[in-house]
C-alpha cells in the first residue's frame, strides 16, 4: 500500500503543526523526527523559553510562578509564524490556557499524542520527572495521581485536536501520512 511519503518531495505543509499532549508524551521526540522527515523546521517551544529567559522551565516556575510562565508560553506560541510549516512541541499546558487551543486549530494542525497514565508514568519516574516542575519532590504514587488528575483536566482541551494519535502504537512515517491525508481533506 503506497503511503503519502511516497511523493515526499511534493509535500506542501504550509502552516504550523501543533505537537499537543501531556508531559512525556512524546511531543519533541515525535516532533524532531516528523521534522526530519518532512524536511520542515523544528521549533520546540519550551527551548524558546529557556533561550528567551535565559533560565530552566522550573527556575522560571519557582521565581515568577505559573501564571506568568503561562503569559508567557502564550507570547512564545503566538510569536511563531501562522503561514509556514513548521512542526511544533509544545509544552504540556500550553493548549489549555489562554485560548491557545483554539489558536493553534484556527492556523494550524493539532496533533495530540494520547497515553494513559500508567505510561506516562513509566516514561516521568525518575530524572525525567525531576526537571519538571509540577512533578518535583513527587513520590511515584503521587505523581500517578498527579498525572491522573491533571489528565482528566486537561483532556477537554486535548481532545479538540485535529488529529487523536495513539502515542503506544504510532511511528512517525504513519503520523506524517495522517498529517498529510488531514491536510488534503481540508
Amino acid at each position: 500500500m503506497p503511503s503519502s511519503l511516497d511523493n515526499l518531495p511534493n509535500m506542501d505543509i504550509t502552516q504550523p503543526v501543533f505537537f499537543i499532549g501531556f508531559m512525556g508524551c512524546g511531543k519533541t521526540t515525535m516532533g524532531k523526527k516528523i521534522a526530519k522527515k518532512s524536511g520542515l523546521p523544528f521549533i520546540d517551544l519550551d527551548q524558546q523559553i529557556v533561550e528567551h529567559t535565559g533560565m530552566a522551565i522550573s527556575d522560571y516556575f519557582a521565581l515568577h510562578g505559573e501564571n506568568a510562565f503561562r503569559g508567557l508560553e502564550t507570547q512564545m506560541l503566538k510569536s511563531i509564524p501562522d503561514n509556514q510549516g513548521n512542526i511544533i512541541s509544545t509544552g504540556g499546558g500550553a493548549a489549555c490556557f489562554n485560548e491557545n487551543m483554539q489558536w493553534m486549530n484556527e492556523i494550524g494542525i493539532t496533533v495530540y499524542l494520547k497515553l494513559p497514565p500508567n505510561a506516562l508514568l513509566k516514561r516521568l519516574s525518575g530524572k525525567e520527572g525531576s526537571s519538571r516542575p509540577l512533578l518535583q519532590n513527587k513520590s511515584d504514587d503521587e505523581m500517578l495521581d498527579f498525572i491522573t488528575t491533571k489528565l482528566d483536566e486537561r483532556e477537554k482541551f486535548y481532545s479538540k485536536a485535529k488529529l487523536i494519535i495513539d502515542g503506544h502504537n504510532m511511528n512517525p512515517t504513519q503520523v506524517l501520512d495522517l498529517i498529510l491525508t488531514k491536510l488534503r481533506s481540508k
